[in-house]
């Protein structure tokens, strides 16, 4: 296990042009980060799951997510860039969608496609060829988690779905911490 201050600098000292979604991987998988390097990037609130910038550069941006029990995403994409996951705290699900119907007008039809689960021993990333997805702390796990997100590039605003009402809008993301000092 390495720190997370040595996490970023492995990751900063892979070529923009190798950032590269199975280089990556083999980088996220091959250097588990220390959960006890992670504290003074944890916020956690019952409310809603939370953001915490960790870095941020022209070429990927580390944010750690803060989840507490039966906490999730809503379905969402990255805005066609590219998204590694460590989960150093707890254990989270993955559920991928297929992007089944949809036009301008924000119809959507979505269909449930595989699930996985990530904990300490199970990074993953998100298949570009199946980009929309949620995250869920599920109840049964019975604990909080902090997930560790890469997303090449950095962005500001993604697309959310609903399956139920069969459609999809724009949201703007920000931070709830940047760099370990509380912004909202």
């Amino acid at each position: 296990m390495e720190t997370v201050d040595r996490f970023v600098e492995g990751l900063c000292a892979i070529k923009e042009n190798e950032f590269t979604v199975p280089r990556v991987a083999h980088y996220v998988q091959q250097h588990p980060v220390d959960p006890e390097s992670l504290g003074s990037y944890l916020f956690y609130s019952p409310a809603h799951y939370t953001r915490n910038l960790i870095y941020k550069s022209d070429v990927f941006e580390l944010i750690a997510i803060c989840w507490d029990i039966g906490q999730s995403s809503q379905i969402h994409n990255h805005q066609n860039q590219n998204c590694w996951m460590a989960v150093p705290l707890g254990c989270l699900a993955v559920q991928n969608y297929e992007l089944v119907k949809f036009d301008d007008s924000g119809f959507c039809q979505l269909k449930k496609a595989n699930r996985i689960i990530m904990d300490p021993q199970h990074p993953s990333f998100v298949d570009p060829a199946m980009p929309i997805h949620a995250v869920l702390n599920l109840s049964r796990f019975r604990q909080r988690a902090t997930s560790l997100h890469i997303y090449s590039r950095p962005y500001d605003q993604c697309l959310v779905y609903s399956a139920q009402k069969k459609s999809y809008w724009g949201v703007s993301l920000s931070y709830d911490s940047e760099y370990g000092v509380r912004s909202r």
